[in-house]
């Protein structure tokens, strides 16, 4: 995979550019993580040499090795996080793009000049515009683009799905010592016959999404 991306928007006078995509969306169980990067320029050809593209096309130890190295590799990271119960109260889309925001803002926090970032995001949907946040976390606009099919397309963005999922898959496996019964650690949370069957014998954990169980249980 090409940086041709973020090569396109330094030239521009970005002196950031980030890479945001989000996990979980169909998981039954667990919170949604998303994950920005701002892969280091000097960088981009080594990452690039890595074999990175969608976690999906992954296998788990290639996603865990790709996760470490690419961490060496940036001038920062962040994980953002949208819990189960959030999701029920939101709706699946909206709380993708807050974990994408809160993954965003962690990140900001972390670059010194954070005004002049832009970022990439994987998919149809922009993160909705980052006005004065009331938490006073962000105070600028944050030029962004959504590219469809952007994990296999824009290198940061590639890097960010592989970092989220790997974080996630530890989480998950995290609360498969916390909820033994349902074998978190084999499934992480989706929608396998095996998870489907345990809700329905052993019903909802704290972690479980009611609004994607809700036919399992009643």
């Amino acid at each position: 995979m090409t940086f041709k991306y973020e090569n396109k928007k330094l030239r521009q006078g970005f002196a950031y550019v980030a890479g945001c995509d989000e996990v979980g969306r169909g998981s039954l169980a667990g919170p949604v993580v998303a994950a920005a990067v701002v892969i280091s320029s000097s960088k981009y050809k080594v990452v690039s040499s890595m074999g990175v593209k969608d976690s999906k096309l992954l296998t788990p130890k290639k996603r865990e090795e790709l996760s470490s190295a690419i961490k060496k590799c940036t001038v920062a990271w962040s994980i953002g996080e949208v819990s189960s119960a959030e999701v029920d109260e939101l709706n699946i889309h909206q709380a993708s793009l807050l974990a994408m925001r809160r993954s965003v803002e962690n990140l900001a926090g972390q670059l010194p000049a954070a005004e002049n970032l832009f970022l990439y995001i994987d998919g149809k949907f922009i993160i909705p515009p980052f006005a004065k946040a009331t938490d006073g976390k962000f105070k600028f606009h944050l030029e962004q683009e959504a590219v469809v099919g952007g994990d296999n397309k824009v290198l940061s963005v590639a890097a960010a799905s592989i970092v989220a999922k790997v974080y996630r898959d530890e989480l998950m496996r995290e609360y498969d010592e916390q909820y033994p019964l349902y074998n978190f650690a084999q499934h992480k949370g989706y929608a396998t016959f095996h998870h489907r069957q345990m809700v329905r014998q052993y019903g909802l954990s704290d972690i479980h999404r009611v609004s994607f169980c809700r036919q399992l249980v009643n």
